[in-house]
C-alpha cells in the first residue's frame, strides 16, 4: 500500500497504439497470477472495436490509461448504454474493463476523470465494470481468489474491492456461482424432481440445440431471455443484432450436449446454454491463437472436464415449476456421459431465491462471488 501520494497521470485514449496499451496492461498486471487466465487478444480487441460490436449501435465509450511515475498503472472504461437507459428510464453510467496497481490515489484520479466524462454527457449515477455491457463480463471477484475462473467470468486482484469503496462506491448486487460436481450432485434427488415435473406437465420434453440451424435456435434463445429476464436486476432486452454475433460466437464453442431447449407439447418454454471451459485450454495460450493456439485447442478440447451454464431462462408463465431442474439434470446427464466432472452454473443474482435453491437442491455449493458497484454523480 502506499505511504504518500506520488505523481499519477491518466490519458483520453484517442490513438491505435494507446488502446493497444489499454488491451495489453492486464497481461503484465497479473503476469504473476497463477489463476488469472489471459483472455484471447483478438477477443479483447473485437470486444472494443465499435465495427465488429453490435452494442456500440446504441452505445458510447470512452478509454483512459494511467500512469503513475511515468509507468503504467492502470485503465478504466466509461460507457453509456442508451438501450439500458431507455429502458430503465433512467441516466446511469458505466465503468468497464477496470484494472488498477495497489494505490488508491492512481485509482482515484481514474474514476474522477470517467465520472466528469459521464456526468458532461447528463449521467446522474455510476454502476460497474461492465465490459462493455451487462451482457459481457461483469463484476469484481470478491470471494474465490484460489481457483480458475470460468469461461467468460473475470478474475481480479483481492484489493480491488477496497479500492472500490476508497473511491466512494457502494456494493450495488452480488452475483453468485454454485459449483456442482460429479460427486456432489444427488442425482436421486434429481431425477425425482424430473418425474415430479414430467407429472405435473405431461406435455414437457428436452432437446438439444440444433446448431445446423443456428439462427432459428438464437431467436428461440433470445425470445425467452428477453421475456424471462424483463423483470430481473440490470436487464437489458438484447437486440436482433446482438443476438447474431451471439450466434456466431456460440457455433464456435457451444457442445449441443450441454444446450438445451425445454418445450411443452413444441413450444419453447425454457433454455439453457453449458459451455464448455476453455479457459483449462486459454491458461496455456497467453491470450494467443498463433502461430500454436489452435492447434492446442484441437488437441486438447475433448480432455475439458468442466462446463458453466452461462445462460438459462423460463418464460414468466412456467417459472417455479420445475423446468430449470429440468435443464440442470440433462445437463448432468450428458456431463456423466460426456467425462465432465463439474459444472459451474452462474452468474445467480443473489436476490433470485428460486435459482439459488435450485443449484443447492441439484448439488451445488457456493464457490466465487462478484461485486457490482454503484456511485451517485
Amino acid at each position: 500500500m502506499e505511504n504518500k501520494p506520488k505523481s499519477n497521470s491518466v490519458t483520453f485514449i484517442s490513438t491505435d497504439s494507446e488502446k493497444k496499451d489499454f488491451i495489453l496492461f492486464p497481461y503484465s498486471h497479473y503476469e504473476n497470477d497463477q489463476f488469472w487466465v489471459a483472455p484471447l487478444l483478438m477477443e479483447q480487441k473485437k470486444l472494443l472495436n465499435p465495427k465488429k460490436n453490435p452494442f456500440y449501435n446504441n452505445a458510447e465509450i470512452a478509454l483512459f490509461n494511467a500512469e503513475h511515475e511515468g509507468k503504467p498503472a492502470g485503465r478504466l472504461a466509461a460507457i453509456i448504454d442508451h438501450r439500458y437507459n431507455d429502458f430503465h428510464n433512467t441516466k446511469t453510467g458505466f465503468f468497464g474493463f477496470f484494472e488498477c496497481i495497489d494505490r488508491q490515489s492512481t485509482a482515484d484520479l481514474m474514476f474522477r476523470v470517467a465520472e466528469d466524462w459521464l456526468r458532461d454527457k447528463g449521467m446522474t449515477d455510476v454502476l460497474g465494470p461492465a465490459n462493455p455491457s451487462m451482457m459481457d463480463e461483469i463484476g469484481i471477484l470478491v470471494e474465490g481468489f484460489d481457483k480458475y475462473p470460468s469461461i467468460l467470468m473475470p478474475y481480479h486482484k483481492p484489493y480491488y474491492d477496497n479500492i472500490l469503496k476508497g473511491a466512494g462506491y457502494d456494493k450495488s448486487m452480488d452475483l453468485l456461482t454454485y459449483l456442482v460436481t460429479q460427486d456432489s450432485v444427488d442425482r436421486d434427488r434429481a431425477n425425482r424432481a424430473m418425474e415430479i415435473v414430467k407429472k405435473r406437465l405431461p406435455g414437457i420434453s428436452i432437446r438439444k440445440l440444433n446448431l445446423k440451424k443456428i439462427k432459428d435456435e438464437v431467436k428461440i434463445i433470445r425470445d425467452i431471455f428477453n421475456s424471462a429476464w424483463k423483470n430481473n436486476w440490470g436487464f437489458i432486452p438484447l437486440s436482433a443484432e446482438e443476438f447474431d454475433a451471439l450466434a456466431k460466437d456460440l457455433k464456435t464453442i457451444v457442445d449441443p450436449n450441454f444446450a438445451h431447449i425445454a418445450e411443452i407439447d413444441g413450444e419453447p418454454v425454457g433454455f439453457s446454454v453449458a459451455l464448455p471451459d476453455y479457459n483449462q485450454i486459454f491458461r496455456n495460450m497467453n491470450g494467443k491463437l498463433l502461430p500454436f493456439g489452435w492447434l492446442k485447442i484441437l488437441m486438447n478440447k475433448n480432455k475439458i472436464d468442466k462446463v458453466r451454464t452461462a445462460l438459462m431462462g423460463v418464460i414468466p408463465e412456467y417459472q417455479g415449476r420445475g423446468i430449470d431442474v429440468l435443464l440442470h439434470r440433462e445437463a448432468i446427464q450428458n456431463g456423466l456421459e460426456n467425462n465432465v466432472y463439474s459444472s459451474e452454473v452462474g452468474w445467480i443474482l443473489e436476490n433470485n431465491v428460486q435459482m439459488v435453491r435450485v443449484a443447492e437442491k441439484i448439488g451445488g455449493t457456493l464457490d466465487k462471488r462478484y461485486r457490482m458497484y454503484k456511485k451517485e454523480l
